[in-house]
């Protein structure tokens, strides 16, 4: 299997695509989606903060945390032709460090197995 560095995901028309189509976990902090592309290639990841995370500067920060799990666990583990999605919740602001990359962890695990069928 070729490495591929991690790329973003840039488009509006990507993010809605792995919304709709894709698969979905839901954490306490976070919520992940992902969907295989038909076309192989680098693995790409988006992050997005809605207002009901709060003020931009929650906002940044939420997303500031989950660029760095995601450099962390999607970069090594990541499945080339594979676009994730993060979306921030509100408990992100609040919730340990630690804890979050395990359910990051659990959660690629579990959407893993799904799309791998």
């Amino acid at each position: 299997m070729p490495s591929f560095p991690l790329e973003r995901l840039r488009k509006r028309s990507d993010y809605l695509k792995v919304g709709k189509t894709g698969e979905r976990y839901v954490t306490p902090a976070f919520v992940v989606q992902i969907y295989r592309r038909v076309y192989e290639g680098p693995s790409r990841y988006g992050i997005t903060a809605s207002r009901k995370v709060g003020g931009a500067v929650e906002r940044n920060r939420a997303k500031r945390r989950l660029r760095v799990l995601v450099k962390q666990l999607l970069d090594p583990i990541g499945h080339p032709g594979a676009d994730y999605v993060l979306i921030a919740r509100t408990e992100i602001l609040k919730r340990n460090f630690v804890s979050m990359r395990q359910e990051l962890e659990k959660a690629l695990d579990k959407l893993h197995e799904k799309t791998q069928s």
